[in-house]
């Protein structure tokens, strides 16, 4: 059900952009193919077919949206950063495109297997943040980018409490945890009931209280 909300989602944000040009999807028709392939949730396709437009449509940022989006549904995290960042260079008022970029960073930063240092996390999870508060300062009624930002804020205070030598930062910490207690507070007091919100809100306190432990 999350992919194909996800699709949908796809479909609203590029919207008026994707019929604007629409003679030229159909004069490129790798764009084209590609287009249709991410509808149908086949990302992976998409890829394959936008690759192949790029040459003709580097400095087009609907076409490079379109392929970072499927780097992110792919699993292929650095591309998708890289893409969007050419999207945000392009059109720099793009929320949609600083949300997934801050989205593939926080799952670079904190994919349990991955081989990248604490100081490498850090890195990517603060730009996570960035995104996140840029997303907010172009549309702050956006509520899933408070939400998401929470959840970075939390991961990054827990990798600032880790009692890694030279790099552990109570401090760090403690802040990290409060900013994502301050915009999960800011989601209950517009859904008071949200129980997934109220839960994550208790492990922040609980990830903040073991700090003194």
């Amino acid at each position: 059900m999350k992919l194909i909300a996800s699709v949908f989602s796809f479909v609203f944000l590029l919207g008026s952009a994707a019929s604007a040009q629409q003679s030229q999807e159909i004069k490129n028709s790798n764009v084209k193919q590609g287009q249709k392939a991410l509808m149908d949730g086949d990302f992976k396709q998409a890829v394959v077919h936008l690759e192949k437009a790029i040459p003709a449509e580097g400095s087009n940022p609907d076409v490079l949206y379109m392929l970072g989006y499927s780097y992110y549904h792919s699993g292929n995290y650095p591309k998708a950063i890289s893409t969007f960042g050419q999207v945000v260079n392009l059109k720099p008022n793009n929320v949609s495109a600083y949300y997934y970029r801050g989205k593939a960073r926080n799952v670079l930063g904190t994919q349990m297997n991955s081989t990248l240092s604490a100081t490498e996390r850090e890195k990517l999870l603060l730009a996570s943040i960035r995104d996140y508060s840029k997303a907010i300062e172009l549309n702050a009624e956006d509520q899933k980018l408070y939400q998401n930002r929470a959840i970075a804020y939390r991961d990054y205070g827990i990798l600032k409490g880790q009692k890694i030598p030279k790099f552990y930062d109570k401090a760090a910490a403690s802040n990290s945890f409060k900013s994502c207690i301050g915009d999960l507070q800011r989601l209950l007091d517009a859904n008071p009931g949200r129980k997934d919100i109220t839960d994550e809100m208790k492990k922040a306190k609980v990830y903040m209280a073991n700090l003194d432990r």
